[in-house]
């Protein structure tokens, strides 16, 4: 074959890849997952979602976003919902969310999740709600005179967060699954109550109105436990800040946080000890940080005493938190820059949410405008 042929060939070949790749971007599976602006972003929301997601968007179609009308479930400062949602936005830019692969907004922006959640609540049994673990512990804490009835329906909201954009897969941790079995059992109710042959017989496309999603649990960092007590999850609303390490802690916050955390009087360090769930929890953080192996982290400590592992562990989170901080200082003192990007990924996602929540009307068999 001549020179010329070949370069026909390469080009012929070249062409093909390049109208096949859009195609094949279409048949990407979809998810969807996204923080709450309330207090500030920790190390379990990092390791245990955010950071997965850097690795989910380069093979997965990707929708995250910051859920600020879940933060307005109980009682919250209005003076600071609008800068922590901003925040919140810059830290997912800067530990890594490539806007070129992901759509990033705010929920809020987007109204078709409270629309959907209205439509979805009239199918909803409240039994269903009535047996959401977590209701029943923050209304038990909170008492009855200070719980809204937001709090009985946001697992409502939640499923339609993720309904909206027909969602295949949703990285959930642990104390996330009842919420995410809820929307599939509720996903099931409506295609069967208004999809298949009624939906058609109103002019739709009939079928499933909805897609039914899976769970995606991350193998290691889906529960980051707190620093004062490891068989409780790092949380936010932990009344102790020592309880965390927030991502834009300082070094010296960091360093005291672990120098004072809870440890034992064992000697060495080992995994999944039921005796040691301190030593396992920072164990974990230290190799999900390090990013080595289970087995090269239980090699590498198991003859340190406390004090040396957590000197190591102290360094190991600086060093891989510092350039997240740095970045996120970028980011956040360009307003414009964030405002676009929010503004372009709400543009996106409006754009599914909208002709599935268009469908779910038709099927309801609401006058079309």
């Amino acid at each position: 074959m001549d020179t010329m042929a070949l370069v026909s060939v390469a080009a012929a070949v070249s062409r093909s890849r390049s109208q096949l790749f859009p195609r094949l971007l279409l048949f990407r599976k979809r998810i969807v997952s996204g923080v709450q602006p309330t207090g500030a972003i920790h190390l379990g929301n990092y390791l245990g979602a955010i950071k997965t997601w850097i690795e989910l968007q380069n093979s997965y179609d990707t929708l995250f976003f910051i859920v600020d009308l879940h933060a307005i479930t109980l009682p919250y400062d209005t003076q600071q919902l609008s800068k922590a949602t901003r925040n919140t936005a810059a830290i997912y830019l800067a530990c890594g969310v490539d806007t070129s692969k992901a759509s990033v907004f705010v929920q809020s922006h987007v109204r078709a999740h409270v629309e959907l959640m209205w439509l979805l609540s009239s199918a909803t049994p409240i039994g269903w709600l009535n047996r959401m673990i977590q209701f029943k512990e923050k209304s038990r804490k909170a008492g009855d005179e200070n719980v809204g009835v937001a709090l009985l329906t946001y697992p409502v909201l939640m499923a339609s967060d993720i309904l909206l954009y027909q969602s295949d897969l949703v990285p959930v941790g642990e104390d996330q699954k009842q919420h995410l079995e809820l929307t599939r059992e509720l996903a099931e109710r409506v295609n069967y109550l208004y999809g298949g042959r009624k939906w058609k017989k109103l002019g739709g496309r009939g079928g499933a109105i909805f897609k039914v999603p899976e769970p995606l649990i991350p193998p290691a960092g889906a529960r980051v436990m707190s620093l004062t007590d490891g068989l409780s999850k790092m949380s936010k609303s932990a009344p102790s800040d020592q309880s965390r390490i927030n991502l834009l802690d300082p070094k010296d916050v960091i360093a005291n946080k672990i120098k004072r955390c809870k440890t034992d009087s064992f000697s060495g360090m080992e995994f999944d000890s039921p005796e040691r769930p301190e030593c396992n929890n920072l164990l974990s953080i230290y190799q999900l940080i390090s990013g080595k192996t289970k087995e090269e982290v239980a090699q590498e400590c198991q003859d340190m005493n406390w004090g040396t592992f957590k000197t190591l562990l102290t360094d190991a989170l600086v060093d891989h938190l510092h350039p997240i901080q740095v970045r996120h200082e970028e980011i956040i003192s360009d307003p414009a820059y964030l405002d676009g990007v929010l503004g372009e990924g709400a543009t996106k996602a409006a754009a599914i949410a909208d002709a599935t929540l268009s469908n779910v009307y038709q099927a309801m068999g609401f006058l079309y405008r």
